[in-house]
């Protein structure tokens, strides 16, 4: 998902496209010095691109059988290629970017990918190269591009993608080159088609029972189905959900709130049935190439995309390029969400469905950059930012309501029959005309063979027409999709009983004793998986632990537990009793930084425990299975406070005393092209003389430091990172929260606690959560508080706490704060407002959540360890 808004230092204000759009070019008028005022006090911001051959219908993409036989032989052995990096492969092709696509070549070796960028060199001197090592690779997808069989979409591990296109005989050779390397941390391995995929997947049936969300199994259905940022033309598509745009407060218990999900947008209006069927019944091509349509226009398009997000950059200027230069009139724009719907509705030949940004964007229904967006002919009102309905306070309010609105009750019960019409089996044959349900035929894979087209001219246009037009998404589905669970039926299914339906049914259960009263825990890891084989894949996540005195506790945690009457296991370590065999740190905090949860972290395999507050003001590796240490590096000219490791382990940063935080590669290779490996499975931090993969095993080396960032006045009290928006933020004793990013650390922002007596009240707790909140607590000498800030720096909530906050975490759209009195809050994100307390009524020590967000794991001060449910997706 796109969220940070970075500045734009190369901004364009498009004054001319305004000019040429009301044809007075040659006029200087006040709306520019309107537009120069509006922007005064702002930072321009941009987000971080008639013949036809006509064929029979195709199957699914897939690799053909003999390339699937092909994977199926043995990987040649680690020891023959990891002596040098080779050149395994080199192809012409196309980096695909929104609208347009850059020539280059792809070039593969035993290591690493990279594309380079043989397009001519433009004005900005901007290049599209990349490089990226093959260890750092998730999944790899058949795609479409312009209808042809011949593009791979690259994911990597910190969710950033590539669409890369070839031609189809060359595709197929490419992915089954990277497939036979065997990326380590590839999670797709077969060239199987996108139906074949979702099944594999197992995604259908954790959304019937409620362990995902609706909004992320769309996003899942899109990706499989071939939707990408990448790509215009086959943009992520959901569904308008909500019909009532007039009220002043929004009932989500109302059927009547929502668009009938069972029917094509074009006719959720029952006027508009009998001309959109009497449209496919009459028409009659003789050709014979242009089969019958009940809608001339589709659901997702280019220009669709471009109409909603039109205040953002760098959809801002590819609008306009598609309107010849200049903006499109004010009454065509999008201006107003209930005027949008509106016309939806009378109009059966306008069927554009929503994006993914009107469930979690705010910023797109802004106008940020004050753009002259025209007038409107009726009332000559400029148009600024969208209007909203009645219902919502602002962009923000709308983004949460509209978020809440899609995980509702009526909306899972009813969400299946939008899918089978999307990517199901009524999206094409007879059961899409008895839905009414058909688009123009150049949107569907096999109407079209671009390779048999001879003349350029043609062949051009055919592919500008396929292009702004839109793409149906592969179907997914030839069955009526199954039906999401009632919310009370789920979990009763579940085999947990402290997860119920509501969250003030929440039972808490204490597990026995970690430690004792006299030496609390301070640390806590969350669950980490370690390396596994098919073989050892039922094995127990691990929980780590230290103790205030440096005990090292090593514990066993099964989120789900059938034999368990609690529905999951906990198994403490024994030796943590015993003074002979317990492991030990061996060297304790310096006396000015108490042992806390800020000092420690565990790397994702569970075998390295990385930890600041030394006195020679090191970062320090300590192998947790061996007990021994690994490394000691020295950055910081005072003593380490804080450590966070990202959720991809790539990256660490450190706070200092010293006012500066420092980020840290762990493959030891900087951030530019990510060269070496990582934490590995030996648990020893691997260096740049890695495995084929870059993440095998070689002699231990430190992390290297690749960023340091300024801009504190006291010292550093807290961080956290998240490697998939490019962000570091920290907390000072000096009440300040810095936001930079991490591969140029660049500052962005300064966020500030809002309504604290003390203006420079100490920031103790950091969190992020996926959707890029950043939440953090205040202490001041009168009272305590917690802050909820936008990734891009928009207060989202502030409320006061009554005791000292010792632990801080978001969980899905919540956060949970917990404190020294023993309370246990949680909150909405948006606005913090409360849902709802558990007193545990002994003094916590800190607060983790497990990775798929189904417990809280909470150490208590008299040594005992606190487990909480969190109830499944409602």
């Amino acid at each position: 998902m796109r969220l940070k808004l970075c500045p734009s230092l190369a901004f364009n204000p498009h004054t001319d496209a305004s000019n040429l759009r009301d044809n007075t070019a040659n006029i200087k008028r006040d709306s520019v010095g309107w537009l120069s005022r509006r922007r005064s006090s702002e930072t321009p911001l941009s987000l971080s691109s008639w013949s036809a051959a006509v064929r029979p219908e195709l199957d699914d993409d897939a690799l053909p059988e003999e390339d699937l036989r092909s994977l199926q032989a043995e990987p040649e052995p680690v020891e023959e290629v990891a002596r040098e990096e080779k050149l395994v492969l080199s192809q012409e092709c196309e980096l695909v970017t929104l609208m347009t696509s850059v020539r280059g070549r792809l070039e593969l070796t035993t290591t690493h990918a990279s594309f380079h960028d043989l397009s001519p060199l433009q004005e900005d001197g901007e290049r599209q190269d990349f490089r990226w090592p093959l260890s750092r690779l998730r999944e790899v997808h058949l795609r479409r591009y312009n209808l042809r069989r011949s593009a791979l979409e690259f994911f990597l591990m910190d969710q950033t993608n590539y669409f890369v296109n070839f031609t189809p005989k060359t595709r197929n050779k490419v992915y089954s080159r990277i497939l036979g390397l065997r990326p380590p941390n590839l999670i797709l391995s077969s060239g199987r088609s996108p139906a074949e995929m979702l099944r594999a997947s197992g995604l259908t049936q954790k959304w019937v029972n409620r362990e995902i969300s609706n909004f992320d199994y769309l996003m899942q259905l899109n990706t499989i189905a071939g939707r990408s940022y990448n790509d215009l033309s086959q943009y992520p598509v959901f569904p308008w959900i909500i019909a009532d745009y007039t009220s002043k407060e929004l009932d989500l218990e109302n059927p009547a709130t929502f668009r009938d999900l069972s029917k094509p947008i074009g006719v959720v209006n029952p006027k508009n049935v009998a001309e959109v069927k009497a449209k496919y019944d009459n028409f009659e091509d003789p050709s014979g190439v242009i089969a019958k349509f009940h809608y001339g226009t589709h659901y997702s398009n280019s220009a669709g995309v471009l109409h909603y997000l039109v205040r953002v950059e760098p959809f801002t200027s590819l609008h306009i390029e598609l309107q010849s230069g200049r903006f499109d009139v004010a009454d065509r724009q999008f201006h107003s969400i209930p005027q949008t719907w509106k016309l939806l509705m009378d109009n059966p030949n306008d069927v554009k469905e929503l994006t993914p940004e009107f469930f979690f964007f705010p910023e797109f229904l802004k106008n940020l950059n004050g753009f002259d967006l025209g007038l409107l002919q009726g009332t000559k009102e400029r148009v600024n930012d969208v209007v909203l309905p009645p219902w919502a306070t602002g962009p923000e309010d709308f983004i949460f309501k509209h978020r809440r609105a899609l995980e509702c009750e009526y909306v899972s019960a009813h969400l299946h029959e939008w899918i089978d019409l999307i990517f199901g089996y009524k999206q094409k044959g007879p059961k899409a005309v008895e839905a009414l349900n058909v688009f123009y035929y150049c949107s569907y894979e096999g109407a079209v063979d671009l390779d048999a087209l001879k003349s350029a001219v043609e062949r051009e246009a055919m592919e500008g027409m396929i292009n702004n037009f839109g793409q149906t998404p592969c179907q997914l589905l030839r069955e009526p999709h199954p039906q999401r669970l009632p919310l009370s039926e789920s979990a009763a299914r579940q085999l947990r009983p402290d997860l119920t339906q509501h969250l003030d049914k929440i039972r808490p259960f204490t597990i026995m004793e970690l430690t004792s009263d006299r030496d609390p825990v301070a640390f806590i890891s969350p669950p980490r998986s370690p390396p596994r084989s098919f073989l050892t894949a039922a094995l127990p996540d691990v929980v780590v632990t230290v103790a205030r005195s440096g005990v090292v506790g090593v514990h066993s945690w099964l989120a789900v537990d059938r034999h368990s009457p609690r529905g999951f296991s906990f198994e403490v370590d024994s030796s943590i009793s015993n003074a002979k065999i317990r492991k030990k740190l061996p060297a304790p905090p310096h006396p000015a930084v108490p042992a806390s949860s800020h000092l420690f972290c565990v790397s994702h395999d569970g075998k390295v425990l990385l930890s600041g507050g030394h006195w020679d003001c090191s970062l320090r590796g300590w192998s947790i299975s061996r007990a021994k240490p690994l490394f000691s590096v020295v950055r910081h000219f005072d003593l380490i406070t804080c450590v966070a490791l990202d959720r991809c382990g790539w990256f660490l940063v450190t706070g200092s005393r010293d006012t500066t935080c420092v980020v840290w590669d762990l493959a030891g290779g900087g951030a530019s092209d990510g060269i070496g490996g990582g934490i590995g499975a030996l648990g020893v931090v691997t260096g740049g003389a890695a495995g084929p993969s870059g993440g095998g095993p070689s002699n231990p080396a430190a992390p290297k430091p690749i960023q340091t960032l300024y801009g504190h006045d006291a010292a550093v009290t807290c961080v956290a990172i998240m490697t998939e928006l490019d962000m570091v933020v920290s907390g000072s004793s000096d009440g300040t929260v810095n936001v930079h990013t991490i591969r140029d650390g660049q500052y962005l922002r300064t966020l500030h606690p809002v309504g604290c007596v003390d203006p420079q009240a100490e920031v103790a707790f950091l969190a992020l959560s996926h959707l890029g909140h950043i939440a953090f607590t205040a202490n001041d000498k009168a009272s305590n508080s917690v802050h909820v800030y936008s990734v891009n720096g928009v207060h989202l909530g502030s409320k006061y706490v009554s005791g000292r906050v010792t632990g801080l975490v978001t969980v899905g759209e919540n956060v949970v704060v917990v404190d020294d009195a023993g309370d246990l809050t949680i909150s909405r994100l948006y606005g913090l407002r409360p849902i709802y307390d558990v007193p545990l009524h002994v003094p916590v020590q800190t607060i983790v959540v497990t990775p798929s967000n189904t417990h809280l794991l909470v150490p208590l001060r008299d040594g005992n360890l606190v487990v909480v449910g969190v109830p499944p997706h409602s």
